[in-house]
């Protein structure tokens, strides 16, 4: 990307390519960290704040965003977004390893089948990004993208407000629509934060209405962060790591395709041969999200038996 600093004989693009990578693996141990940390804490009947290794996860999530920011304003975000996937399938691995949260088959093909068709969706998704702050303005106000972002905005009110309380601990896609419905902040608020930093600690003379902007997208940046985390700690109070992960990375991924479309126009530069592949990648997706959903309810009905039976004993 122009007018980033190069390491000689590497790229900027090379350079955020490997930092998404290395973000992908810590983000895929998060969930299983704070996981853990969770049921430790419920086992000694305190609060998770109080856990070491529930901190470590979180410690690892800001990495890992850090990391994630770092990436998307080095490298184009239909290149560091499919890596993702990698954490997806690292986190399931681990969270075989160190919380006994085994996939039966059919939660194992639908893991993979989320994290192949999130990456064919992204691949044959229509590329356009601002370069420049006057650019990105102009799009952030297109009537279009604000109606969308509005819809967003009532949606979550609606999601938080009435359906998570009375949903949310027995339907993980309560608490997947809310983390991933925020993906249509958290992207486009941390390219456009590598877009108007320069000119907003600049002495040129719009400094002063880029520095309103960057604040306007840092602050969006934060609360969409803050409350992703949030709700993602509810999830997993309730949920198996690696089923909501798979399911949020899916959601997650289509949030962030719409959202760049809308924001940039994208659908004018969309294939036939483009469009077939992204339906394919999309009919993938929703298969592999039925499948983790029968898995879920599999071991939810599981679990039920083996409390009868220690309640029968």
């Amino acid at each position: 990307m122009a007018g980033h600093t190069e390491v000689p004989g590497v790229s900027s693009q090379n350079i955020g390519i490997v930092i998404a990578v290395i973000s992908s693996f810590i983000n895929g141990s998060t969930f299983v960290l704070q996981k853990k940390g969770i049921l430790r804490s419920r086992h000694r009947g305190g609060s998770y704040l109080t856990d070491v290794v529930w901190w470590s996860g979180t410690l690892s999530m800001i990495i890992g965003q850090i990391g994630n920011f770092l990436a998307y304003n080095l490298a184009p975000a239909v290149i560091v977004t499919p890596l993702g996937a990698l954490g997806v399938l690292f986190g399931a691995v681990l969270a075989a390893w160190i919380l006994d949260e085994h996939l039966n088959i059919l939660g194992k093909l639908g893991c993979v089948l989320c994290c192949c068709g999130s990456v064919v969706l992204i691949i044959h998704a229509p590329k356009a990004e601002a370069t420049s702050r006057l650019e990105l303005e102009e799009r952030l106000l297109d009537p279009v993208f604000v109606t969308y972002a509005l819809l967003v905005v009532l949606l979550l009110i609606a999601l938080i407000v009435w359906i998570a309380p009375a949903h949310g601990r027995s339907n993980v896609m309560v608490y997947v629509a809310i983390c991933s419905l925020f993906g249509n902040f958290t992207v486009p608020s941390s390219k456009g934060l590598g877009l108007v930093a320069p000119d907003a600690f600049s002495d040129g003379p719009s400094s002063g209405r880029a520095l309103v902007l960057f604040l306007m997208l840092l602050g969006t940046l934060a609360v969409s962060i803050l409350t992703q985390f949030f709700f993602i700690n509810k999830a997993l109070e309730c949920f198996s790591s690696n089923i909501f992960e798979a399911i949020y990375y899916v959601a997650f991924t289509s949030t962030v395709i719409l959202a760049s479309a809308l924001l940039f126009k994208e659908w004018t530069a969309l294939t036939a041969t483009d469009g077939l592949a992204m339906f394919c990648g999309f009919a993938t997706v929703c298969v592999g999200v039925v499948l983790l959903r029968i898995c879920q309810e599999a071991s939810i009905a599981w679990k039920k038996k083996e409390e009868g039976r220690e309640k029968t004993d």
